[in-house]
């Protein structure tokens, strides 16, 4: 997918006076986007919301981006054709940069299954903290979950393009934490992602 520019010309990117060290001396942690990657049934949405609960309860700012909940408003426009699902990462990591700059902690829930939508969405945060969080849970191990029978309707044909069964899913080669969530309890994963982010201590 080509880059996008903006369409409207004699734009300026606003800097406001509030710097990324002084929201991080507010909030007491650093601005980042922690973005979650793995196949439907792996454990995402479930670690994202246990990992933000956690957060949160630590007296950090964190927030889920989900990725049903986002198709539900600002990306309702979009299918799952692999245009689509580019534009759907495109606009999610647009936003997470947002959040990132805000000094927000924001955890995405995503199957993004191309590496170059991944890439292009790290290369969108520049000088904020963007980790890639790959969710390393078995096709098989997900497919007997398959809490929402999506695995089961896309074996029979009444699902297209679904990613591990009729579309592919590029796994992350060097994501800076894997988690494995068919061999560790949920408290683990979440425990193992705020260590490698260097909250394992009270945020306040």
């Amino acid at each position: 997918m080509a880059e996008q520019t903006p369409r409207s010309a004699n734009i300026t990117w606003h800097h406001g006076h509030v710097s990324a060290q002084q929201r991080a001396k507010v909030y007491g942690h650093p601005g980042m986007t922690l973005w979650l990657t793995g196949l439907s049934g792996s454990g995402k949405s479930t670690v994202a919301r246990a990992l933000e609960a956690e957060l949160v309860s630590r007296g950090a700012h964190a927030y889920v981006l989900d990725g049903d909940n986002v198709r539900h408003g600002l990306n309702r426009d979009l299918g799952f054709a692999p245009e689509d699902r580019a534009e759907n990462i495109r606009r999610v990591g647009e936003v997470a940069r947002l959040f990132a700059d805000a000094g927000v902690i924001c955890i995405t829930a995503f199957i993004s299954p191309y590496q170059a939508d991944r890439d292009r969405v790290r290369a969108l945060h520049d000088t904020l903290s963007f980790r890639e969080v790959f969710i390393d849970t078995p096709l098989e191990v997900c497919e007997a979950r398959d809490p929402k029978g999506l695995y089961k309707k896309a074996r029979s044909g009444e699902i297209g393009n679904f990613t591990g069964i009729s579309a592919p899913y590029e796994a992350p080669q060097n994501a800076e934490i894997v988690v494995h969530t068919d061999q560790h309890t949920l408290q683990e994963c979440v425990a193992q992602i705020i260590d490698a982010i260097g909250m394992n201590a009270p945020t306040t």
